[in-house]
């Protein structure tokens, strides 16, 4: 298995003749030749590890190697978890929609909202259709409408080039348990 650049060096792989030694708890021991520092860490069954190379001398600390590369591992695992992607989804509407297929659309751009995405609604003209840039824009105001109980217009429609768009933005969900408590407490009284 290669070593990779990043890793810290660990037990033979350190080469300096002298080191500062941080023991298991975290106090400082001292500055130790390294082989001497080594033999203190074989001795209670732990790695030699370097954590601060560029140092003067270079810091060394007597620690379980696998037990703290699994606990960095687990870190790293949790925060990416943890963070959160915001997805921008994309619906394209014509001018000219039949009504069937607006509401087709409105059901994708709700559940893109249900699921927490921001929607790009862009509606695309044609030829001839640019002298009717409000029927576009009739239709963004019509949609904007029709769901702003679970979205806030994030940027006012606009035309760009061919394109009319605007951004609508997920309103964020509400715990309805502290409610629910609260009505539990009040019934008990």
């Amino acid at each position: 298995m290669p070593i990779s650049a990043d890793d810290p060096r660990i037990n033979e792989r350190i080469r300096v003749p002298r080191v500062r030694l941080i023991g298991v708890d975290g106090s400082q021991l001292g500055i130790f030749e390294t082989v001497d520092a080594q033999r203190i860490a074989d001795d209670q069954n732990l790695d030699l590890v370097e954590v601060a190379p560029g140092a003067d001398p270079p810091v060394c600390r007597i620690m379980d190697y696998g037990k703290f590369k699994y606990e960095q591992e687990m870190k790293a695992k949790k925060a990416r978890k943890h963070q959160t992607k915001v997805e921008i989804k994309e619906i394209k509407f014509r001018p000219k929609i039949d009504e069937h297929d607006y509401q087709t659309k409105k059901k994708h751009v709700i559940r893109f909202l249900d699921a927490g995405a921001r929607v790009k609604v862009t509606i695309m003209f044609r030829g001839r259709e640019m002298a009717h840039a409000e029927r576009g824009l009739s239709i963004l105001e019509r949609l904007a409408g029709e769901v702003k109980d679970m979205a806030i217009i994030e940027s006012q429609p606009k035309l760009e080039g061919r394109n009319m768009l605007m951004m609508l933005q997920p309103l964020k969900k509400k715990d309805e348990k502290p409610e629910d408590g609260e009505q539990a407490t009040e019934a008990s009284e």
